[in-house]
């Protein structure tokens, strides 16, 4: 049996990680276990750069999207289910009455 930390990370997920992740959360996204992910950081082969913070490890999530091949977050040209769509939005950047009417 495997010691990851839980299933490995989804693409939905990781696009929604915070600004840098704990090396669990980065194990997972390489589907690999916490204890290979520290062996890799210790040789010096960590897919991407590794902060120390005190006896602690964080990756940065910029490189760990990019180690990963996502170098750009999706544009999606419809709304996704239960996101409101560009009519639904308020728009306070043009003014809706009328010239005419002044």
């Amino acid at each position: 049996m495997s010691s990851r930390s839980g299933p490995p990370l989804g693409f939905a997920e990781a696009l929604d990680l915070p600004l840098s992740v704990d090396l669990r959360t980065a194990a997972r996204a390489f589907g690999i276990c916490p204890a290979t992910a520290y062996k890799l950081i210790h040789l010096g082969a960590f897919p991407c750069p590794v902060l120390r913070l005190g006896r602690r490890f964080r990756i940065p999530t910029a490189y760990l999207l990019r180690a990963l091949g996502i170098e750009e977050l999706p544009v999606y040209a419809v709304p996704l289910e239960g996101e409101a769509g560009p009519e639904a939005r308020p728009d306070h950047t043009h003014s809706h009455t009328s010239e005419a009417s002044a």
